[in-house]
């Protein structure tokens, strides 16, 4: 089997997976709220939703490949990656939106070999609207090839970004936020991290960043932008990771790279 079949292959069980695991953080959203549910009581519905789905995906991965290995949110990596696919799971990206029943939270799988994340299918369990990709093969929603924002003028760029739990941090990100904002048309912040990049993918979005993001939040959605032919990086010619995610088409980098960097936005708490 070449590479790139094997890499379909493991899109196609992702996607399986996937669906099957949108599904349940639906369902299990739609069982467990009622009208008179304090935010205190959803919240420990959420955490248990996340904790469902991510079991759930867990069981189907060993029963399909049971070599590989699982770096989920809710429950870490269950050993050392051995000679099989590392598959990197956020089970509800999103849960603020999930928690308050906004449209915007996601299933995000994506699979990794040696290091490098082959494929990746991220799903807004709210819509079932899905993105996919695999390394070399391209990015794809309804089966239409994605390939990121025609936009060329940072200043008429629409920009996604978002915030972390710690107001240390959101402080420091608003800060950011106050340096960049009158430099560009405007910005969005939909609150799942694995949706926004792949708004940035299909040009919803005309690029997106954000400080703070775990290997979960950004395995899928970066692949999925990266194949649309986004930069997908961190600073100063670091890898993305969790001080700076930045995801934007050619044209408009180089000139928010910079001034992110001017502002310290890999910086602070």
């Amino acid at each position: 089997m070449g590479s790139m079949d094997r890499e379909h292959e493991l899109l196609a069980l992702a996607v399986s997976i996937a669906r099957e695991a949108a599904t349940l953080a639906q369902a299990m959203r739609a069982a467990g709220v009622d009208p008179v549910a304090t935010k205190s009581t959803l919240t420990d519905v959420v955490t248990a939703a996340d904790r469902a789905v991510e079991r759930q995906v867990r069981e189907a991965i060993r029963a399909a490949r049971p070599g590989d290995t699982v770096l989920g949110e809710e429950f870490g990596t269950e050993s050392e990656a051995g000679q099989g696919v590392r598959w990197i799971l956020d089970p509800i990206d999103g849960t603020v939106n999930y928690l308050y029943d906004l449209p915007q939270y996601a299933v995000s799988l994506a699979a990794e070999v040696d290091g490098t994340v082959v494929a990746g299918v991220v799903i807004n369990a709210a819509t079932g609207k899905e993105w996919t990709a695999v390394l070399g093969g391209g990015a794809f929603t309804g089966g239409r090839r994605l390939s990121g924002s025609v936009q060329t003028d940072l200043r008429q760029a629409l920009v996604g970004t978002g915030f972390g739990y710690a107001a240390e941090r959101r402080l420091h990100q608003a800060a950011v936020l106050g340096g960049l904002i009158g430099e560009i048309r405007d910005v969005r912040r939909f609150g799942a991290a694995a949706i926004d990049l792949c708004l940035a993918a299909e040009g919803s979005l005309d690029a997106y960043y954000e400080k703070g993001l775990n290997a979960w939040d950004h395995a899928a959605g970066g692949l999925v932008a990266s194949e649309a032919g986004l930069l997908v990086t961190g600073l100063s010619g670091a890898a993305a990771g969790p001080d700076m995610v930045v995801a934007a088409p050619p044209a408009l980098y180089k000139g928010l790279h910079d001034r992110l960097v001017e502002l310290g936005a890999d910086k602070g708490p």
